[in-house]
């Protein structure tokens, strides 16, 4: 017979649960994750998605989107949020289940200055700001300093595979501009409009036409981490909407890409993998005379230094004296970290502190280790796979079009969200605590209901997240908040 379990118990033990995801070094899904990438934040992944496009008539696309550069203040100027130059930013896809990449994006950056002078005394003095006046649609005459970038494709190993670059649809050129920030209203009166123009129908090398876009976008991830601090001064089983998103002033810089299905899959499974990561060259030498353009000099071989694939694993289950390691690691190396999946220290850490609420019993986790390392059987797991962390997404599984998204995904009988793949508007937080606790062992899929006893509370942090906070239409994530919004 299911053992019942104190209602209060319950409560105080999941308390104990937020409190201890957000003192793991989580103050969103991948932000700040590991202690050395706090030091570098340009190449700080924050959150990374891969999703059947839901988009009327892109039903036979996925969009792919990675998030970098966390906690940025719309008023953060006069310099603002630019990539790195001298990093390399990649989103890898593992169409066979070995747990190494089959098909890699490759995002490169370069810092451009204009120089816009203006008379002072007799002299042309350059300007101090990235603008130096307002800026229209077609109009770049005022932009002092912006951003270029380009993208290419390896196929087979990223480093020794033969590349080739995706090019803009309308005249096969190679470069694209990723549109300023959002300055104000003053600097960028119709931020919308400007910064659509900047999303690109693209020619994929040996595929077909996609879509791309990379900008400032505002943070899609939802997280209430205020109150948990306040001596959890909150309720866990309270409402699913009643508590603050922390980040609900925040932006970040999105890489987003939308290609045909068919050039992702290897034509015999559905299922793809896939995960971002940022490298850095292995030496900087910070030069004595910095310039605009090259402020220190870099050299030696590609170091990564961040890696996301599932949201929160750095955060929750990877251990503090191995966050850095997971961050540089390769998914097939995966199995140095296998402990800490299929013996999971927070349940453990809830037991210590409240003995009458039971961690689940089930060893070794078995339901973790499908939802983050294989797939589950039947949703998104490859016909043949090696146990390795990423998003895994069933390409052949219709997606839900917006406005009848669950979001809590698979756990609320929306088989197209996560964690077969990951949509914006899934609610990860909610989604990750039940599932931590023991939710699929609760349904029976694993082990014994009586193993989870708290597998079916309704965990949530409060901070409401669905669908209808995002665009139905590619890039998806709303445009990002404005420094300052005028008179």
């Amino acid at each position: 017979m299911k053992q019942k379990i104190n209602s209060t118990i319950v409560s105080t033990a999941i308390c104990a649960t937020i409190l201890l995801v957000n003192m793991a070094d989580a103050t969103a899904s991948s932000h700040r994750e590991a202690p050395f990438i706090t030091e570098i934040p340009k190449v700080d992944g924050t959150d990374f998605y891969l999703f059947n496009s839901y988009e009327a008539g892109r039903e036979d696309f996925v969009t792919l989107v990675a998030n970098y550069v966390p906690f940025q203040d719309p008023y953060g100027g006069p310099n603002y949020f630019t990539m790195d130059p001298n990093a390399l930013y990649e989103i890898h896809v593992d169409n066979d289940g070995d747990a190494r990449e089959d098909i890699t994006f490759q995002f490169r950056f370069n810092s451009e200055l204009n120089d816009i002078t203006v008379p002072v005394n007799g002299k042309d003095i350059s300007i101090p700001l990235i603008n130096a006046g307002a800026i229209t649609v077609g109009d770049n005459s005022n932009v002092n300093a912006f951003e270029s970038y380009t993208v290419k494709v390896v196929k087979g190993d990223r480093r020794r595979g033969n590349r080739k670059s995706i090019t803009n649809a309308l005249d096969n050129s190679k470069s694209f501009i990723k549109p300023l920030d959002n300055l104000g209203t003053k600097s960028i009166p119709d931020y919308s409009s400007y910064a659509n123009q900047y999303v690109y129908d693209v020619q994929i090398p040996d595929c077909s036409n996609g879509r791309l876009f990379v900008g400032q976008r505002k943070d899609s991830f939802v997280l209430n981490a205020g109150e948990v601090f306040d001596l959890i001064n909150t309720n866990p089983l309270g409402a699913e909407d009643g508590e603050e998103d922390e980040l609900a002033d925040k932006n970040v810089t999105s890489l987003i890409l939308e290609v045909p299905k068919t050039c992702l899959t290897n034509g015999t499974d559905s299922v793809i993998g896939a995960w971002t990561t940022a490298s850095l060259r292995q030496g900087r030498l910070l030069r004595r005379v910095p310039s605009f353009e090259r402020p220190a000099l870099e050299g030696g071989p590609w170091t990564q230094v961040s890696r996301l694939g599932m949201p929160l694993v750095n955060e929750v289950i990877i251990g503090l004296k191995d966050k850095n390691l997971f961050n540089s690691a390769k998914p097939v190396n995966d199995v140095q970290f296998l402990d800490y999946v299929t013996n999971p220290v927070l349940p453990a850490l809830i037991e210590t502190l409240f003995p009458s609420a039971p961690a689940p019993t089930l060893f070794p986790r078995e339901d973790l280790v499908d939802v983050f390392l294989k797939g589950i059987g039947g949703i998104n797991r490859p016909a043949n796979v090696t146990a390795a962390e990423m998003l895994r997404l069933n390409t052949a599984t219709p997606a839900t079009t917006s406005g009848k998204q669950h979001r809590l995904g698979v756990i609320g009988g929306d088989s197209a969200g996560f964690p077969n793949g990951r949509r914006p508007g899934d609610d990860i937080v909610d989604i990750a605590l039940r599932v931590a606790m023991g939710k699929l062992i609760s349904l029976g899929l694993y082990g014994t209901p009586d193993q989870a006893l708290a597998g079916d509370a309704p965990i949530t942090d409060g901070a409401f997240i669905d669908d209808s906070y995002f665009s139905p239409a590619f890039p998806y994530l709303l445009e990002p908040l404005p420094g300052a919004n005028g008179l």
